[in-house]
């Protein structure tokens, strides 16, 4: 029994990482084994790749062209070592991240022409579909008061959520457009609500698209 792909995309500080370990919890529990992964990283070399990517680790400014290749090698690897085994052992793979953040960031905030993107997107996951993508919305002032939360914890901003304002509104609007292109991949979840609501919503999102 081939497995399903669900990714969770949204802006900055919607809460992905946290909705991610909650469906998992609850996929698990109805005894579907399920892999949870991240983009970039998930590998030895995606993590390194990561660290180059939102951590500037080398110290040196990425070009867009070299960004964009360093995001699409890192979800190769992904791909080939971890969610296509995954998904041919049956198991369910929750990404963070996968293709619409390229499309969002590179393409509709950074201004890369979207249908490039995309040849570039279907060479690195080798034409793999997805079953369901999750988009958690979320209105961009409120997810940066989120990480400005975090950061008085611990931690500092990494290199994407450095950007400037208007570049994470052109993310988002991008993420909309995505979801009006693939209405049938896509389901929009309000992020603006308490953890638990926003778990209940993605769970009936989950049922009534594959379940």
């Amino acid at each position: 029994m081939t497995g399903k792909l669900i990714t969770f995309e949204g802006p900055e500080g919607s809460g992905k990482s946290t909705q991610i370990k909650r469906l998992a919890e609850e996929l698990e529990a109805q005894g579907i084994t399920t892999r949870c992964t991240r983009e970039p990283g998930g590998t030895a070399t995606g993590e390194a790749i990561r660290n180059i990517l939102q951590h500037d680790a080398v110290g040196e400014p990425l070009s867009e062209r070299a960004e964009l290749l360093l995001f699409t090698a890192s979800r190769a690897q992904l791909v080939d070592h971890v969610i296509s085994p995954a998904l041919e052992r049956g198991e369910w793979v929750l990404c963070d991240r996968f293709i619409d953040s390229t499309m969002a960031y590179q393409g509709f905030a950074r201004g890369m022409d979207l249908e490039t993107l995309g040849r570039i997107n279907d060479f690195a996951i080798d034409h793999r579909p997805l079953d369901l993508t999750l988009l958690l919305d979320l209105d961009i002032e409120r997810g940066f008061q989120r990480l400005e939360k975090r950061y008085s914890i611990s931690g500092s901003a990494d290199r994407f959520e450095r950007e400037a304002h208007d570049f994470h509104f052109r993310v988002r609007d991008g993420y909309h457009k995505l979801a009006e292109c693939s209405p049938e991949r896509f389901r929009i979840v309000d992020a603006d609500q308490s953890i638990d609501a926003v778990a209940a919503s993605i769970w009936t999102a989950v049922k009534e698209a594959l379940l």
